[in-house]
């Protein structure tokens, strides 16, 4: 998987200073990500950014796997 796989997912200098973004609007994965994390489902999201289509939540935590999957962290 490479990063051409994410259509949905946007970085651009000029917005939100290049983190990765749901199709070029000014929402970040990791605010996708962060409310998930906290507890709200996709249906939730749905309701709170109308403009957001199902595939954009579901790329955005596909996204984050393959982010995840690339890198080996010490956490403790």
């Amino acid at each position: 998987m490479t990063f051409e796989y994410f259509d949905r997912i946007t970085q651009d200098p000029a917005v939100m200073g290049g983190k990765p973004c749901i199709r070029g609007m000014r929402l970040t994965v990791g605010r996708i990500l962060s409310q998930i994390g906290a507890g709200e489902t996709i249906d939730e999201l749905l309701i709170d950014y109308p403009y957001l289509e199902r595939e954009d939540i579901l790329q955005s935590l596909q996204y984050a796997a393959w982010l995840a999957q690339g890198r080996d962290v010490a956490l403790a």
